[in-house]
């Protein structure tokens, strides 16, 4: 199976942070729009402290963006809409077919 070229936006959380939860349907909506550019997880940094250490996550929520494996950009704290697709639009590409 090959390997999906899409970048990562991974969403560092916690079930009691309330502005991580407010900021989920934000991020449901950009998984949605940019799904042929990109791909979206949410890690919750209780369950997984390990990938919160390795990302130096010290806050939640934060939205960490992951391409060709490397950490490229990041925004810590709860943010916008607009503020999230300035961080992204750099680092997508062409929209890619996946299987």
């Amino acid at each position: 199976m090959a390997r999906d070229a899409r970048p990562l936006l991974v969403f560092f959380s916690h079930a009691r942070s309330g502005p991580a939860r407010r900021m989920e349907s934000l991020l449901a909506h950009i998984a949605r729009k940019e799904r042929s550019r990109l791909r979206v997880t949410r890690v919750d940094v209780d369950a997984h402290p390990e990938l919160a250490e390795r990302f130096r996550v010290d806050d939640v929520p934060t939205l960490v963006l992951v391409k060709d494996r490397r950490a490229v950009a990041r925004i810590d704290g709860r943010t916008s809409a607009p503020r999230i697709e300035r961080m992204l639009e750099p680092h997508l590409g062409e929209a890619v077919t996946v299987a």
